[in-house]
Parts: structure tokens; C-alpha cells; sequence
């Protein structure tokens, strides 16, 4: 076992072995194309803290796109009861009433579910608690961009990005530059619909 104080461990490559640990529970949520798509990346519908019941947020969504259920609306910040449903079923709970600009999304773990993935959840949070440590003492000697300075959710400007059967994502450039992004229902990636935004973004 590695020692987190002294060998920080590799952040994505965390999120991977976190994510295959959900998909030996639910065989049929896809392959996380990119997981350090997610390291940086925020939303208040999603949630913006960095952690395993983000990422079984995040597995909800996947597993959506695979059925080809349309779990979300309002630019995917309305989480409806399609996405309740789902993430009943990854072990997750909204006990309260939907919220009127996000819905359902505000949903947490169950005790059950914490106990399955307890040792996982548990080395992400060292994971990600490493990262955040390494990263820290960069922030007064790198610059972030306009975007990140004034908060903006993402570090950057979301552009959209379409796949061959016709659905889009926001996303920030930069991210997807960094690995595809692929499409639950085609296979294929998602690539930028417009260059234009993309320059503008830069």
C-alpha cells in the first residue's frame, strides 16, 4: 500500500478505478472516456465538490445516456424524475421536494451504499485530498484564466459539442481537448459544433 503522505497518487487514474468499482455493480454504465475530464470541472446542478457521491451522481448520467433516457432538461440543469429513478437504483436518495431550478439533483448516498463502497469512497478522498494539496501552492504563480478568476463554474467558458447521432454536451476546450468524450448512445466522441466559440473562448 502506497503511502498518500509521501507518493500522492495519480488523481484520474483514481476516478478510473472508482468508476470501475460502480460499473461491477451496473455492468451496463460505459467506460468513463476521460476521468480527468472531471478533475477541475464543477456544476451547481452536479455538484461541485470532487468526491465519490459526485462521481455515482456523475455514473446516474451515464447510465442514462446508455438507455437513451432524457434524464435532464434546462441545458441539463433540471434533473427530473427520470434521473431520480436511476439514482434510486446506484443507491442514491433525494428526500426532499425537487428544487425549481435543478430538480432532483441534489441526491446522496444511503447508508447501504456507503457501506459498499466505503474503501473506495475512502481512497478518492485521499486522492483527491493529495491533489488539491499539490495543486495549492501553484495558485499565486499560475494563471487560471478570466473564467476561473471570477468564478466562473468550470474554469472556462462551456461551448457545445455534438456527437454523429445528434446529441451535445457543454463543455469547456480545453477539457475535451484533453481526452474524447465519448457518446453512451453512438460510440462515436463528441467533437465542438462551433470553431467560432472556441476562439472566442480562448
Amino acid at each position: 500500500m502506497h503511502d498518500v503522505s509521501t507518493t500522492p497518487p495519480v488523481l484520474a487514474a483514481e476516478l478510473a478505478h472508482a468508476w470501475a468499482d460502480i460499473q461491477r455493480y451496473h455492468p451496463e454504465l460505459p467506460d468513463l472516456a476521460a476521468p480527468e475530464s472531471l478533475i477541475g470541472e464543477s456544476s451547481s446542478a452536479c455538484g461541485s465538490e470532487l468526491s465519490f457521491e459526485r462521481l455515482l451522481h456523475e455514473a446516474v448520467h451515464g447510465i442514462a445516456a446508455a438507455r437513451g433516457v432524457r434524464d435532464t432538461s434546462r441545458a441539463g440543469r433540471y434533473h427530473n424524475r427520470r434521473f431520480l429513478a436511476i439514482a434510486e437504483e446506484l443507491g442514491l436518495d433525494h428526500t426532499e421536494d425537487p428544487h425549481p431550478s435543478s430538480g432532483f439533483s441534489l441526491v446522496t448516498m444511503n447508508s447501504e451504499t456507503r457501506q459498499r463502497y466505503r474503501d473506495t469512497a475512502e481512497r478518492l478522498a485521499r486522492a483527491v485530498k493529495a491533489h488539491s494539496a499539490a495543486t495549492a501552492t501553484d495558485t499565486k504563480r499560475s494563471f487560471r484564466g478570466p473564467a476561473a478568476r471570477h468564478g466562473s463554474s468550470g474554469g472556462g467558458v462551456r461551448v457545445k459539442a455534438v456527437c454523429e447521432c445528434g446529441r451535445n454536451v457543454r463543455v469547456v476546450p480545453s477539457v475535451l481537448a484533453q481526452a474524447p468524450i465519448v457518446c453512451g448512445a453512438c460510440k462515436k466522441p463528441f467533437t465542438i459544433a462551433d470553431k467560432m466559440a472556441v476562439a472566442a473562448s480562448a
